[in-house]
């Protein structure tokens, strides 16, 4: 019987390596550990793969955490935080940096100053303050390294609308408010700020893009359900994993809408609180998960 053609593993590998014409896109996430799954590190990754982006991390926190809530937190030594860092670019290398949880101000400052070391130029950051169950996940005097330090070096800044207000000073209820504070964001250095829309009462959900010269409204109907842990850490993640493919900030920052749109829908009935999103949902097609 003919099996066909059996290669050794030196002549498969060579194969293999042949057909890989394009690098592959890389995004790190410094952030913190979700024990849940739903946010954090885990989110970052979990967005990071279903968009075909090879996913790095270097932790900054570890928390004791499920849909209820944040039982604990652990800040991680600086120096660690550092030493992942190092670790990554020094080998691996990024297309695009995410942040999320930094929790205080000495770790802001190392972060950018990493960054700067290593002459990152696409980076996303998510300014996370609290977690969805109302835990800080920033200390109140980290706020202003946030705003002096990291938000300068920007490529793109995601608060939601309480984020947006504790930064900006700018109350922001609606569309014309979040408008505002998106152009004092960039008003602190960042290249462009999305002010996300999730967080205002009424009327569709609508994340307001400014780069600097125009504003663009991303706007999808609202999904009614409680399953929205970790939205934050994924419409930054997709963005960060848009803008390492090559993609423009604002399509990237598009393309992350519909992403999180998506995820929320189809989201997961785990746990008691708030439950995640199903970053995978467009790959767990299966009568059992009852997804479309």
């Amino acid at each position: 019987m003919n099996f066909g053609l059996m290669l050794n593993e030196d002549e498969f590998r060579g194969s293999t390596m042949k057909a890989r014409t394009k690098p592959t896109p890389k995004c790190l996430t410094i952030a913190g550990s979700d024990s849940g799954g739903g946010a954090g590190i885990q989110a970052d990754l979990k967005t990071f793969a279903a968009n075909g982006v090879y996913g790095t991390s270097a932790v900054t926190a570890i928390t004791a955490q499920n849909t209820t809530g944040v039982q604990d937190i652990l800040e991680l030594p600086v120096t660690l935080i550092e030493n992942q860092i190092d670790s990554v670019l020094t080998d691996i290398g990024t297309d695009a940096v995410k942040t999320g949880m930094l929790f205080s101000s000495e770790i802001i400052r190392a972060v950018v100053r990493k960054l700067s070391q290593y002459q990152i130029e696409n980076i996303v950051v998510d300014p996370v303050m609290v977690a969805k169950g109302g835990d800080k996940l920033l200390h109140d005097e980290a706020i202003e390294a946030l705003k002096t330090e990291l938000i300068p070096i920007a490529s793109v800044v995601t608060p939601n609308g309480p984020e947006a207000t504790a930064i900006t000073g700018i109350n922001v209820v609606d569309v014309n408010s979040a408008k505002a504070a998106a152009v004092r964001l960039v008003e602190m250095g960042c290249k462009s700020a999305v002010v996300k829309g999730g967080h205002i009462d009424e009327g569709p959900a609508t994340d307001i893009f400014y780069d600097g010269t125009s504003f663009y409204l991303f706007t999808t109907k609202r999904v009614n359900t409680l399953n929205t842990h970790g939205t934050g850490c994924t419409f930054a993640s997709a963005i960060a994993a848009g803008v390492a493919k090559g993609m423009s900030t604002r399509n990237s920052v598009s393309q992350a809408k519909a992403f999180v749109t998506g995820s929320i829908r189809h989201d997961l009935k785990i746990g008691t609180g708030h439950g995640p999103l199903n970053h995978f949902h467009e790959y767990w097609k299966s009568d059992e998960l009852e997804i479309d």
